[in-house]
């Protein structure tokens, strides 16, 4: 399968860098500045140990964006499938070599640093999948036959990623590949059906979580029958949020968190600590700073000529959506805690780094919105 490109001219970095989006960046950095100010918080007044490396990180992932964003777009095309089975490589040595931590296998240990293959196949699937659905006509994209290729490409991970045992990760390689299925030109009854059958393998499933997975989902119905055991991680939460009221309690000054009693302040319930110290009004701004880039990413998306960054960006942010929105409803009781970060604020490294690079696809695509990619309708790519 060949591919043949149909752009005018080929632009000079100077001007790919002036094309960047820098008003998206700059709010990226507000963002994440928020972030080292709640971690500084968290360490009580230190920059130790979160804050610091949280800074350097983010400074990494900048360079990482804006390298990704200047790379022709084309490559990420012709690179989709390459990255998706290396990302996938990857989760298979998990099963090998991968670190133990909290009870789980999630983390692969280079003896330099520590990364989650499970957080890169979020990006790599949505591009093998923006490739496919690319190189598909229109005409067949509905069709069964030619579902079967990307629902392997989304199972196979997924059931990976659920041996480690990670189920909030697999269920959102599930709901970004419904959503890219959708937006590729899937039939929404058809999208339906395989929600619902998800849904009815659910008895099934239950029957291969581990212990502390069905106690987890047993906690997020009744905190209250475990409130010193699985249930003590939400009651804290909720109660955090509801101390903090209408302006919070003030920087550095939030009980709960500041004397231990909410856990994983740093990483999954950063967003309580948030609530905790800054009230309704703190945590309702970064919500609205999270739409912005959310409109920011769509706008991006509408006005790309690729059909491939076109899906490429529209799948990266319902990806960024997806990472807010179940952090918070996490936290909030609404649904079961399932170890999602906050993005760009829960301390973490793999997380940042892979969001960073998600971003600089998205510039990546606004950088090239003018490129034409074309194919003929039989779905190969001249």
């Amino acid at each position: 399968m060949s591919i043949r490109y149909t752009d005018s001219s080929e632009m000079r970095l100077s001007e790919k860098l002036w094309q960047v989006n820098w008003s998206m960046i700059m709010l990226l950095c507000f963002i994440a500045a928020i972030g080292f100010t709640i971690l500084y918080s968290a360490a009580n007044g230190s920059l130790e140990p979160w804050a610091m490396q949280q800074m350097i990180r983010f400074a990494v992932g900048v360079v990482i964006l804006l390298a990704a964003a200047v790379v022709d777009i084309r490559f990420w095309l012709r690179s989709a499938y390459a990255f998706y089975f290396l990302s996938l490589s990857l989760l298979v040595a998990m099963e090998i070599f991968g670190a133990s931590g909290s009870g789980v296998q999630r983390w692969i240990d280079t003896g330099f640093f520590q990364f989650q293959p499970s957080e890169i196949m979020k990006v790599f699937l949505v591009l093998a999948l923006a490739r496919y659905f690319h190189g598909t006509d229109s005409k067949n994209v509905d069709k069964s036959i030619y579902l079967v290729a990307p629902l392997a490409m989304t199972a196979v991970p997924a059931i990976l990623i659920m041996r480690q045992p990670d189920l909030g990760t697999a269920t959102m390689l599930f709901v970004i590949s419904g959503v890219m299925f959708f937006l590729a030109g899937v039939r929404i009854w058809k999208v339906t059906l395989l929600a619902l059958g998800a849904l009815a393998a659910i008895p099934v499933g239950w029957q291969f979580l581990h212990d502390y997975q069905k106690k987890r989902l047993l906690a997020f119905l009744d905190p209250e029958s475990d409130p010193l055991g699985t249930g003590y991680h939400i009651i804290q939460s909720k109660i955090a949020l509801g101390s903090g009221g209408v302006f919070g309690k003030g920087f550095l000054l939030g009980s709960q968190s500041h004397l231990n009693f909410l856990p994983e302040k740093q990483t999954d319930f950063v967003f309580t600590m948030l609530a905790e110290e800054f009230g309704f009004v703190g945590a309702f701004s970064l919500i609205g700073l999270y739409m912005l880039l959310v409109v920011y990413g769509f706008s991006i998306a509408l006005k790309s000529r690729s059909h491939f960054g076109r899906l490429a960006a529209l799948g990266l942010t319902t990806t960024f959506f997806l990472y807010f929105f179940i952090n918070i409803a996490m936290v909030m009781g609404v649904i079961p805690v399932a170890g999602v970060p906050l993005p760009l604020v829960s301390y973490g490294g793999t997380a940042m780094l892979t969001l960073m690079f998600s971003f600089g696809i998205i510039t990546g695509v606004h950088v090239h919105r003018n490129q034409r990619i074309s194919q003929y309708q039989t779905g190969q790519m001249e």
